[in-house]
């Protein structure tokens, strides 16, 4: 396709009948096309960069704290003590951009754990700008319990036992790091 139409509509942007917007990454848009598409996600539809800041519909007013535990050490993580992140929600009543607005949601208190080390310290950083921006909890089904209105994880891993595995949502797990990385950048923080 020609850099001189739009990617959405397939219209050139030689017609005067559309304002064309050129997003940071350069690529050009119908000003009406990027409007609606950026209403579904906030990425460039041609090359997923985040537009914007990202914001999620993680419920508000919950809160996340950390501590830094030395007599805690996760497989793999044999030298170095664990950060341990407390996450905890009261309930609520589900707003407009959740599954049943005006209906309640539970609360909720999660741990989760991540090496002392230099790559645990940088997850860190950016799981509390992910918080920040609302985007590490959700509102719907638990998977677990199967029970709908329940604060859930947003598809960003976390690591709630210190030890199990990687299918047991714990340590060793070589790539979780890098993982977890990965889920917060597809969100739009790194």
């Amino acid at each position: 396709m020609a850099n001189d139409s739009c990617c959405i509509c397939l219209d050139d942007f030689s017609s005067t009948l559309h304002d064309v917007k050129e997003l940071k990454c350069k690529h050009k848009f119908h000003v009406h096309c990027i409007e609606q598409a950026l209403k579904q996600k906030s990425f460039c539809p041609m090359c997923n960069t985040p537009v914007g800041a990202p914001c999620g519909n993680q419920p508000i007013g919950g809160r996340m704290t950390w501590s830094m535990n030395n007599r805690i050490h996760l497989p793999g993580y044999d030298n170095f003590g664990a950060i341990v992140i407390r996450y905890s929600f009261s309930g609520g009543t589900q707003q407009h951009n959740h599954p049943h607005p005006g209906q309640r949601y539970s609360g909720t208190t999660r741990i989760a754990y991540l090496p002392d080390s230099h790559e645990g310290q940088e997850v860190l950083a950016l799981l509390t700008r992910a918080f920040d921006a609302r985007l590490i909890f959700t509102v719907g089904r638990s998977i677990t319990s199967g029970r709908d209105n329940q604060i859930t994880w947003n598809d960003i891993h976390h690591k709630t036992r210190t030890h199990g595995g990687a299918h047991g949502y714990g340590y060793p797990d070589p790539e979780y790091l890098k993982r977890v990385k990965e889920d917060l950048r597809a969100k739009g923080i790194y």
